[in-house]
């Protein structure tokens, strides 16, 4: 701002000057005195003439500062939109010596826009052809072992589950030995914990024909008559790509595995929404948390999620408080 302020002062000073060397050179000097005896306001015209001279250089700045700042901050809002993803620019109106920028900023923005849809598209036959490859070679091995796992290891780990409360139950020896019996019940509860996120991992992660809405329906209602703990959801009806709906909802099942291995949480929470343009997909729980930056540089899975909401052009922000929970956000353009 000063600098324009300066500005103004020094062409304002420099007119005067060139004004009064003019009329210093067109009449003679006995006529030069009487600049000073005229006075205006008790100020000599020479002095008043150069203080209205310089007052309104400062005014002049001033004004041209206010206006170009508002052009800058218009433009400056407009590359923000463009860097959080909007995909329509807010109407602006600036001056006609900006028309290049703004051209040059629409088409930026238009280019953004094609670069998402291509990439969507691409997520879209790449999950397709993904999907063919998968289901065709590894999905009924995937299926069998899932199932062997169930009927053998997850059944035995029920029944152990059984015996030991019943035990904890009618116990009558020390002190000493019912805190170990207490702790092989808590290791038996995490091994349940740990064989259901396994589970998770070996079932088909494709959708399979379903929509994202059901997948997640599906999921959910499965997980919580199996799992010892509070799921609640919230799921709207979004109508999105093939390759959209694959890579959400892996992201999804790789966060309730996470969850289930390691938040040791009682409550969980899922949420699929709609809002100004986005599509959102919350995951939260109320488990011990983590450092999220140190943990993101050494977890495949997590990177894993980073990378798959980067593939259909959106982003994946994770909140996590130690003893408070942790919260999931991935966000998506609606393209």
């Amino acid at each position: 701002m000063n600098r324009h302020i300066v500005g103004g002062l020094l062409l304002a000073l420099t007119v005067t000057v060139i004004l009064f060397l003019s009329y210093a050179l067109t009449f003679p000097p006995a006529k030069w005195l009487a600049l000073w005896n005229e006075t205006v306001l008790g100020v000599p015209f020479i002095v008043f003439l150069f203080m209205a001279s310089s007052l309104i250089g400062m005014l002049f700045g001033a004004v041209f500062d206010w206006f170009w700042r508002k052009q800058w901050r218009a433009i400056e809002h407009a590359l923000f939109q463009i860097e959080q993803g909007s995909t329509e620019l807010s109407p602006q109106h600036t001056a006609k010596e900006l028309d290049d920028v703004w051209q040059r900023i629409e088409k930026l923005q238009k280019h953004w826009l094609e670069q998402t849809k291509r990439t969507q598209k691409l997520a879209t036959e790449k999950a397709e052809q993904e999907e063919e490859l998968i289901e065709r070679i590894i999905s009924e091995e995937r299926n069998r072992l899932a199932r062997e796992l169930h009927d053998s290891v997850s059944q035995q780990l029920f029944a152990a589950s059984m015996m030991m409360s019943a035990l904890m139950e009618t116990y009558i020896g020390s002190e000493q030995a019912k805190k170990q019996l207490k702790l092989v019940e808590q290791m038996i509860h995490q091994s349940q914990l740990e064989m259901r996120a396994l589970l998770l991992h070996l079932r088909p992660v494709q959708l399979k024909g379903k929509s994202l809405q059901d997948g997640m329906r599906e999921l959910l209602t499965e997980l919580a008559q199996k799992v010892p703990m509070e799921i609640k959801w919230k799921i709207e009806d979004v109508t999105l790509d093939r390759g959209v709906e694959d890579h959400l909802f892996r992201i999804l099942q790789e966060s309730v595995s996470n969850t289930l291995r390691h938040a040791k949480a009682t409550m969980l929470e899922v949420l699929l929404l709609e809002r100004d343009g986005f599509v959102l997909l919350r995951v939260s729980d109320d488990g011990v948390g983590f450092d999220v930056e140190r943990t993101k540089s050494g977890s495949y899975g997590l990177q894993n999620m980073y990378e798959r909401a980067a593939e259909i052009g959106g982003t994946l922000k994770v909140v996590s408080v130690k003893n408070k929970g942790t919260r999931l956000e991935v966000k998506v353009p609606l393209v």
